[in-house]
């Protein structure tokens, strides 16, 4: 595989350091983001070591704009290029109507929504030159179907697929893919932090009747970010078992 460079956001634990690993794993070099863990990003990037290719920790709350672009401009820098961005950094904060706080409901805005925004406007400059690229967002089947409590959280990601339909037309004249992928219930530390009752509640409503794994979704990403997917645009693919159905 011709050298490609990917910038994972959120990359210190969960999905983004499935994601990350994987893309290392096909020869990338990889970014790390991160906002707080650093011991868990470094952990990381040593992993992705590994496998021969290059690597590093980056830290930015996606949330600032000028973090964003201090971190774009370090990966560059670093590592030469950007060719696929892997828009995965986020928070949860599930609330019912009533209970919602506005702090709450900033930081998800700011987050999940115009992090997203930033994060592929500082990605599609770097890749205008090359007249070539993939962003892929990662949005939730919270955006699919209605989970009560996740009102928030539910329209940041239904945002996420909007933008993701909308970049997808206007960057395709210069050769940059916009896809995203809609995990469900996926076996991450936040899923294992559950109440047992409730994991065994949520996999009654999937018909494969268990939990995703954070490889599959990771091969998923892959898949996109590859040559192999290059018919594949304005995309939302969900990946939930059938939980959507």
């Amino acid at each position: 595989m011709e050298k490609k460079v990917a910038l994972v956001t959120g990359a210190s634990r969960g999905i983004g350091r499935g994601v990350a690993i994987k893309l290392a794993s096909l020869g990338y070099d990889v970014a790390v983001n991160y906002n707080s863990n650093s011991a868990e990003a470094d952990k990381v990037v040593e992993i992705i070591k590994g496998y021969g290719v290059n690597a590093i920790a980056v830290q930015a709350n996606v949330g600032e704009r000028t973090e964003v672009n201090a971190m774009f401009r370090t990966v560059v820098k670093e590592l030469g290029a950007i060719d696929v961005l892997v828009n995965n950094a986020g928070i949860v904060n599930d609330a019912f109507l009533l209970m919602l706080s506005p702090d709450s409901l900033d930081k998800s805005l700011n987050i999940n929504v115009k992090g997203y925004f930033y994060c592929a406007q500082a990605a599609t400059l770097k890749m205008f030159k090359a007249k070539k690229g993939s962003i892929i967002n990662v949005s939730s089947v919270s955006s699919k179907m209605a989970l009560p409590g996740q009102s928030v959280y539910a329209a940041t990601k239904g945002a996420i697929n909007s933008m993701t339909a909308t970049l997808a037309t206007e960057l395709a004249p210069y050769g940059i893919r916009v896809n995203a992928i809609a995990p469900g219930f996926i076996a991450t530390d936040m899923v294992a932090a559950l109440p047992e009752e409730k994991k065994a509640e949520y996999l009654t409503q999937i018909p494969l009747a268990r939990l995703g794994s954070v490889e599959e979704v990771a091969n998923l990403v892959a898949f996109l970010a590859s040559d192999d997917a290059s018919y594949i645009t304005g995309q939302t693919i969900v990946i939930d078992g059938g939980l959507s159905l």
